[in-house]
């Protein structure tokens, strides 16, 4: 056993989805949210450095000195799987490990809308889970998959930077690629995606614009593909693919776009204030063809109030469904009021209403 995966185990048993080591500071948990202290003494460079080292594949260790940042994926028997990131800081060597559960919860376990189990039955076209760093997108896509993957008797490749959620196969066949190792780049996976009869495609993140440009092409061109962004709500999500493409491209992008996308899933993650935990608010877009038309003719600022009047189809925004946890008690409403998009909504709520010098 590695003399890290007592680090992994304390993760574990603490609830934490994230374990900081850090040269020249304590061991830190994130749990609930909330980075914790662990009781333990303060790393010392050369001796995290070989901590670590003692879990990486070589060639990550030649890219991590070489570059000074890496990513990998690393497994602990019978516990769980993380997500590795390495990475030099003024004191020496850092790195954080994010817990992957082992086992795949489903859309219900997870207390997610019937809408979004609903799409893993698409045939074919875009869906997008966006959201902050760390807001569970990862874990909404692994929902939508492993319901996909119980339901239908197709092809599922995944690709990833680092394999997270690994899907064993069912009534499906699933292939996950690990860029960097099985493959160059998003952008060459997707490319060789097109020859290896796929109907369902996941790409981990589209990170530029050949990978966004060719995910657009897969889902045009008959295939249900699956990718986050780094975004905040649906009509972001929107011009912030159409934007990434030179401006004499764009209104064909629109075009194209308006033509394969689904859906945008857009979530936030809450600490809860009633138990232990935290719970997740959702946006969510169905491509409607109103909504086509509002891509194609450069109207996505109006997106929100089809949101609101499409609830029939399942659509929410964002503040509805963080009122909604607000309302339940199951969120505080300073956190309700930091994240929501239309702060005013929730000011009532607050004991002493900040000054929000972005809003003055």
């Amino acid at each position: 056993m590695a003399k890290i995966d007592a680090f992994f185990k304390l993760m574990n048993e603490e609830g934490a989805s994230d374990l900081h080591l850090i040269a020249g500071e304590r061991p830190m948990l994130r749990i609930t949210g909330d980075i914790e202290r662990v009781k333990y003494k303060v790393l010392d460079n050369d001796d995290l450095r070989i901590m670590l080292y003692e879990i990486t594949p070589e060639h990550k260790i030649k890219q991590f000195e070489e570059t000074g940042d890496v990513d990998f994926g690393y497994e602990v028997a019978s516990l769980a799987r993380y997500r590795a990131n390495y990475f030099m800081q003024k004191n020496g060597i850092g790195a954080v490990f994010r817990e992957i559960p082992s086992t795949i919860l489903t859309a219900k376990d997870l207390g997610l809308p019937a809408v979004i189990s609903k799409l893993a039955s698409l045939p074919r076209g875009l869906v997008l889970v966006t959201g902050p760093t760390g807001s569970g997108k990862s874990t909404t896509l692994a929902a939508i998959v492993d319901e996909a993957n119980k339901t239908r008797k197709d092809h599922i490749i995944t690709v990833e930077d680092p394999i997270e959620f690994v899907h064993k196969n069912e009534r499906c066949v699933v292939n996950h690629r690990e860029v960097g190792i099985h493959t160059k780049s998003f952008a060459s996976a997707l490319r060789g995606a097109l020859r290896e009869d796929p109907d369902i495609i996941l790409v981990g993140e589209m990170r530029d614009l050949e990978t966004i440009s060719l995910a657009i092409e897969a889902a045009s061109t008959g295939h249900l593909v699956f990718s986050t962004l780094h975004t905040t709500s649906a009509h972001k999500t929107v011009d912030r693919m159409i934007e990434v493409f030179p401006a004499e491209q764009q209104q064909q992008i629109r075009s194209t776009l308006a033509d394969g996308l689904r859906a945008v899933v857009a979530q936030v993650l809450f600490k809860r204030i009633d138990k232990k935990g935290r719970c997740v608010a959702l946006e969510i877009l169905i491509a409607t063809p109103a909504v086509r038309n509002l891509i194609r003719e450069a109207k996505t600022y109006q997106i929100p109030s089809m949101v609101q009047t499409g609830k029939r189809y399942g659509m929410q925004l964002l503040d509805d469904a963080i009122m909604n946890l607000l309302n339940k008690g199951w969120i505080s409403a300073d956190e309700a009021y930091t994240k929501a998009n239309e702060k005013a909504k929730f000011r009532p709520f607050l004991k002493s209403p900040p000054t929000d010098f972005t809003e003055t």
